[in-house]
């Protein structure tokens, strides 16, 4: 795959590295670039050398805050790899990640195990449908249990986990791992990188017998030929047993779990050998046929101007070409195209079924589908979370005030988790988001990216409002002047929907009383009227809302007319039907010492909060819980003086509640 000419659909594999805030993603995707040739000295995260945390605010904070896209090639496979945030503040940027990967490696920490983003992500893989492999990192560390994380994967991410190697130590330090399907043992000599050694297992260890035995029960369950081998004790092809636990991988029936050492160079080109092994190809996942159709997943501004991150899916993306954007309705051509390997861009002439690059300087959002003018097509967009924290924005002077809106667009086009809303009672421009660390680092690259320095207040809570009964209303909008008039009549339901639905729309037009016109402009009018919002202007969230009759006027209707009353009839029926506020509540999860529980579990309280679980770890317990956002601006300080500095503490958001 080192030649263009070489091209494979079956030898594509796009991978994304998903996990927890501090596992050691960006640990491995630099040991990953650099056992596959494409970088020749290894950099380190608490350096701020490390490849794909190129950003200047990455690098002072230690953290990965944006999607980083690197092309490597392994035994012959070209590897289009996607290293994510851990932090949940950046969730959006696993979000658009798996929704154009074919595959995952899900890293765990092998002292905490699974923790409360790793659940995160495990999720939204499973809504991606996303077939994944887990590698259990940080084995070198005092603490590091694999048997323990291996567990976990069953209990708390309910999987199905198979051992493919499990770790080999030599006076505490982890030196190898024992493969368990080739039965080899596989060494590291030395400190740091070195070519591995391998060599037939001798010892009869029962534990690497059960596990071994483990794999081979989860190769039979997908091959009647294993089966067979393994009822009469006959030796199985090291091959046909990769095949079956692919099979098994793509189908989602098991999950293969792998150990290693990332920062101590353990494991890393065994991770590389299951990923090609077991994690599909396009081809895999379907659909490399036809005519063009490639999904721009995200977009960055620099100084050369615009980037847009594309996925082609089928067809061929060629410079020089013109395309349609298929959401905007407009033909483009295709510039410069580039394969990624972080800040790095390397021109091609193509992009064909399968493969991920960048186009620069193409004029469209984040979402956009690319296809032929002769065959439009428009794939399903990428939808982001809604924010639950903003603050108040504004330029410190003059000149940055004339590219502060423009410089507010592009941002909010780049991720699209960011929301700009205006205070209604004070006429501020608010920037909305995932939270404070989310806020404070976009405001940042305002003035880093942008060149235009803010101002921003204290956080507030992001509220929504929904409704607590059904109210039905009759509604017409009448409005002569002197020319065409507007003349609409709505019949109104108005009520709660559940948790997360959002708006939930429906008609009982019959007979064609409306048309699909009028009907689309009463939608309109009612999402637009909740964007407005309700008990002081927060937006409304999770009603259900049901056209059930109207009429017309011979001359006088319009979809604007209809726009207009059904957002006066919304407005009307909810009002009625008892608004209530809501507030986000986050998911806690802290890590601290046995003799601080007591103290961070009745500050919770305090704060509103609830406890879920309390999991006991050597002298270390993690407490679980649930506490709304607004008891959460200055929990670090806050818990930094309960632990005397040792509580380490993540935040996500869980769902919206009545306050």
């Amino acid at each position: 795959m080192t030649r263009r000419d070489s091209y494979d659909v079956n030898r594509i594999r796009n991978l994304g590295i998903i996990a927890h805030v501090d596992a050691g993603k960006t640990t491995l995707t630099e040991r990953v670039l650099f056992h596959t040739g494409r970088i020749h000295r290894i950099g380190e995260v608490h350096d701020g050398t490390a490849h794909t945390d190129f950003d200047p605010i990455e690098q002072r904070k230690g953290i990965t805050i944006n999607t980083a896209a690197v092309t490597c090639d392994w035994q012959g496979h070209r590897i289009h790899l996607i290293d994510t945030p851990g932090h949940a503040d950046f969730t959006i940027e696993v979000e658009r990640s798996l929704r154009v990967l074919d595959g995952a490696v899900v890293v765990l920490d092998g002292v905490a195990g699974v923790e409360s983003q790793t659940e995160t992500v495990w999720r939204q893989a499973d809504r991606h449908h996303v077939p994944r492999i887990v590698f259990i990192n940080k084995l070198d560390r005092v603490g590091a249990d694999f048997s323990r994380a291996f567990g976990e994967v069953r209990t708390r991410l309910e999987a199905n986990p198979v051992a493919i190697n499990l770790p080999i130590y030599d006076g505490g330090a982890i030196t190898g791992v024992i493969d368990l399907v080739a039965m080899e043992t596989v060494t590291w000599l030395g400190e740091g990188p070195s070519t591995p050694v391998r060599a037939p297992v001798i010892s009869e260890n029962p534990t690497w017998r059960a596990a071994r035995e483990r794999v081979l029960d989860a190769a039979a369950d997908e091959d009647p030929a294993i089966l067979a081998a393994v009822v009469e004790g006959r030796a199985v092809d090291a091959a046909a047993i990769w095949a079956a636990l692919r099979r098994a991988t793509i189908a989602g029936h098991i999950v293969p779990v792998l150990a290693g050492a990332a920062y101590k160079d353990r494991g890393v080109e065994p991770l590389l050998d299951a990923a090609v092994a077991l994690l599909p190809s396009p081809a895999d996942r379907g659909g490399t046929e036809g005519t063009l159709a490639a999904l721009a997943f995200k977009i960055v501004f620099d100084e050369h101007g615009q980037l847009s991150f594309v996925r082609v899916y089928s067809g061929v993306l060629e410079k020089g070409m013109t395309v349609l954007a298929a959401g905007a309705k407009k033909k483009l051509r295709i510039g410069r195209l580039v394969k990624l390997v972080a800040d790095e861009r390397e021109d091609v002439a193509r992009l064909c079924a399968g493969e991920i690059g960048a186009v620069i300087g193409l004029p469209i959002a984040g979402g956009e589908t690319l296809c032929s003018p002769d065959a439009p097509i428009e794939l399903e967009n990428i939808v982001a979370p809604e924010p639950v924290v903003r603050v108040a924005i504004e330029p410190k002077s003059s000149s940055d005030r004339e590219r502060f809106s423009l410089a507010l667009g592009r941002m909010v086009a780049a991720d699209p988790s960011l929301r700009i809303e205006a205070d209604p009672e004070t006429g501020q421009t608010l920037l909305a988001g995932m939270g404070q660390l989310h806020l404070d680092v976009r405001a940042e690259q305002l003035a880093t990216e942008h060149g235009v320095e803010v101002t921003i207040g204290k956080p507030l809570v992001a509220y929504r409002s929904t409704v607590k009964k059904t109210v039905r209303v009759d509604v017409r909008h009448v409005k002569q002047s002197g020319g065409p008039g507007q003349w609409a009549h709505v019949v109104l339901e108005v009520g709660p929907a559940t948790s997360g639905a959002g708006l939930v729309f429906e008609h009982r037009i019959k007979g064609g009383a409306l048309t699909r016109e009028y009907i689309r402009g009463v939608e309109t009018g009612v999402r637009a009227a909740m964007s407005h919002g309700l008990l002081g202007g927060h937006p409304v969230v999770d009603v259900r809302v049901v056209l059930v009759d109207g009429s017309t006027h011979v001359s006088d209707s319009s979809e604007l007319a209809f726009s207009i009353a059904g957002g006066k009839a919304f407005r009307e029926a909810a009002t009625a039907a008892e608004p209530m506020l809501l507030e986000p509540i986050m998911t806690l999860e802290v890590s601290c010492r046995n003799d601080d529980v007591g103290a961070v579990v009745g500050d919770l309280a305090r704060r509103r909060g609830t406890v879920g679980e309390l999991l006991a770890r050597d002298d270390e317990t993690v407490v679980r819980g649930e506490v709304p956002v607004a008891e959460t601006f200055g929990y670090a300080s806050a818990l930094g003086g309960m632990t005397h500095g040792r509580g380490r503490f993540t935040l996500e958001p869980a769902r919206y509640a009545p306050v």
